[in-house]
This record gives C-alpha cells, sequence and structure tokens, in this order.
C-alpha cells in the first residue's frame, strides 16, 4: 500500500488523521440509512464506516480499486460493501441516484469535484445527510446566508433544499498526504427531503450572479424586459439598490416564481 501515490487528477489527498477520522464517525446520523462515500483512497474512513452500517463506495481510480478490493474482501463477500469502480457522476447521469434506498453521503471529496457532487447530491430524492470533507472556502459558501459577503447561489441552493446546513469542525493540511495548499471543512447538511428545485431555477440564480458585486436589477436586466422587473421589485418590496448577496433566499424562489407564472401567462394569451 505504501506504493500507492495520490495523483493530481483524480484530486486525491489521502486523510491520515485518525481524531479527524473520528470526529467524522461521531457526526454520523443516528438512523437506519445506507452509506454512500465517493473516493474512499486508501480506505481509512471506509475501514470505520463499514463497522456501523452496510455501504457503498465509489471510486474511480483503477489502482485504487485492487487496494480496496484486497483490503476489504471480508466486507465485499459478506455484502457490507458494495465497491463500484466508476466515475460516480456518470451513475448519476444514467441513474439519477447512487442508492435505491434512503441512504447518507459521508466523504473526503476531491477538491475539484466536491461542489458538483454535493449540488447532485441535493437533487439525489434518495439522500438524506451529507457529512463530507471539502475546501473550507467551499463549504462556506454552503453555508453562507445573505448580506454575507461569501453569500452566493450556493448558499441559496443549499437554504432552499436543507433544513439543516453547518461547518462541524476545520481540518489542516497536515492531516492529509500530500498536504493540500488549504484549509479543509467537514461540511453537514440535512436535506429537507420534500424540497426540490428546477433546471430553470438555478439559471436564474446564474443570472442574478452574474455580476455579484453590480446590482441586482442590472444582473436582471439582460434576462428580463424593464418593466417586468420593476413591477416584480415593488410586489416583493425590494430596491433597485440591492445587491445580489443582500436577498434572501425566500425572494428569490418569490421572484422566479413571478418570472415563471408571467412568462406561461405570455404563453397562453
Amino acid at each position: 500500500m505504501e506504493n500507492i501515490k495520490a495523483k493530481k487528477k483524480y484530486g486525491q489527498n489521502f486523510l491520515i488523521d485518525k481524531a479527524v477520522l473520528n470526529g467524522i464517525i461521531q457526526a454520523m446520523p443516528n438512523n437506519e440509512n445506507h452509506i454512500v462515500e465517493i473516493g474512499p483512497g486508501l480506505g481509512d474512513l471506509t475501514e470505520k464506516l463499514v463497522k456501523y452500517k452496510d455501504m457503498t463506495a465509489y471510486e474511480v481510480d483503477t489502482d485504487l480499486i485492487g487496494v480496496l478490493r484486497s483490503k476489504f474482501k471480508d466486507e465485499i463477500d459478506s455484502n457490507k460493501l458494495d465497491l463500484v469502480h466508476t466515475d460516480v457522476l456518470k451513475t448519476w447521469e444514467s441513474q439519477k441516484t447512487l442508492h435505491e434506498g434512503k441512504y447518507d453521503l459521508i466523504a473526503n471529496l476531491p477538491y475539484y469535484i466536491a461542489t458538483n457532487i454535493i449540488l447532485r447530491a441535493l437533487e439525489d430524492s434518495n439522500c438524506e445527510h451529507i457529512i463530507v470533507m471539502i475546501q473550507k472556502e467551499v463549504a462556506i459558501k454552503f453555508t453562507a446566508q445573505v448580506n454575507e459577503k461569501e453569500y452566493s447561489s450556493l448558499g441559496i441552493i443549499s437554504q432552499l433544499l436543507t433544513k439543516d446546513s453547518k461547518i462541524l469542525f476545520d481540518v489542516s493540511p497536515d492531516s492529509f498526504n500530500p498536504a493540500p495548499k488549504v484549509v479543509s471543512s467537514i461540511l453537514y447538511l440535512k436535506k429537507n427531503m420534500t424540497s426540490s428545485l428546477n433546471s430553470d431555477f438555478k439559471k436564474f440564480l446564474k443570472a442574478c450572479f452574474s455580476q455579484p458585486r453590480k446590482k441586482l436589477s442590472k444582473n436582471l436586466s439582460t434576462v428580463l424586459e424593464k418593466s417586468e422587473l420593476s413591477q416584480i421589485f415593488n410586489e416583493l418590496d425590494i430596491s433597485d439598490n440591492k445587491r445580489p448577496h443582500e436577498v434572501s433566499a425566500s425572494l428569490y424562489s418569490q421572484m422566479y416564481t413571478k418570472v415563471k407564472n408571467g412568462r406561461e401567462k405570455s404563453s397562453r394569451g
């Protein structure tokens, strides 16, 4: 196993700090959900998780798959661990979910696809909890509140789809091999299982934050007529001077609904 080196192309940084591993285990929800892990690496977290529950681990690296199959032969043979050699994003594309029943995503995610994975997990109707190690800067964006400078579309999506979102603790670079150049954080999200967002709303948010330091009305003027924009702002009592980070998730949702209803009315009439 000493011969396995982290690959940059997969964004691999192997977690070696036992205290951090134990902290993740302590954060696990007390439920009957299946566990899904993405990017198990050398299996240090997997080794702890599989003691508690049956789980599925997705690994894209062919070299690591060989190591994991050997290390967890007994768990695989007894069906406690389902080790899947694939690109997890392709699985989401084809199956829409990573597990047929309710599951919790618990993982040390590669930085380069962490945001995409979290967004996919938020969309996955079978995923209930997300406990993931990611770059601290990204974790802050997912937990940011209105009027905070880090508040963006990620924070809005998180607020609209979760009951709870928080950073559990930070993780220093020396907890990994090789050490990354940034501080990491353990992000915890508890989803609201009755909420969902469509792709058009996300496109709407993208327009709203296209130039974060500009006025929201300026950003939206590229996709909405001035009269329509003025009417929506008046109805929702939104000041024309507001910047994108100064508007609540609830107001963004209401704005989008009004835009959508207006377009449906226009198409009918």
